[in-house]
């Protein structure tokens, strides 16, 4: 018979209690059991005394004589300075699913795309700025020669205007 050192649940709905029972591991969690060895009440704050109560003279026994604790219990007892814990180490625990990293592939894809069309969209905006200013500097350049047109046809009228007045004096003198 292999015997287990086990949890037992006991208390009303949302409010647990557990018995800490040696038992056959075949039995059902909250069937019947061989001994009870203490209980635990996780509705207690973690430092309270009365969280963990066990009768540790007979938890050595049963260990002595061959009983496996649960993952829970071991706790328990490595706390209690019974028995050691081993430390555990899944390297692949962090690290995220299979779907996970499917969506997260998909996020940095449309993030690139994103980030590709806004700097498209920056490069065009400096077009338009740029060709703006230079059709405006074209703008002004042509402006600036229609008024030397203007101002010359503006002199030159005055010029004959004056060698009219010239032509007139020498006509009547």
């Amino acid at each position: 018979m292999a015997v287990a050192i086990r949890l037992s649940r006991g208390g009303a709905k949302k409010r647990p209690y557990y018995r800490i029972v040696v038992s056959d591991s075949r039995s059902p969690r909250d069937g019947k059991y061989l001994e009870q060895i203490g209980t635990y009440n996780p509705l207690l704050a973690k430092d309270d005394d009365n969280r963990v109560k066990l009768d540790t003279d007979r938890a050595k026994y049963w260990l002595g004589v061959g009983a496996t604790p649960s993952d829970r219990v071991l706790r328990f007892l490595d706390a209690a300075g019974i028995m050691e814990r081993p430390a555990r180490n899944n390297p692949q625990k962090a690290e995220p699913g299979e779907k996970a990293k499917e969506r997260a592939e998909e996020k940095a894809e449309k993030a690139k795309e994103a980030e590709e069309a806004a700097k498209a969209a920056e490069e065009e905006a400096k077009a338009e700025a740029e060709a703006p200013a230079e059709e405006a500097a074209a703008e002004e350049a042509p402006a600036e020669e229609a008024p030397t047109e203007e101002t010359a046809a503006e002199e030159a009228p005055a010029e004959e205007a004056k060698s009219d007045d010239g032509d007139e004096e020498k006509a009547e003198g």
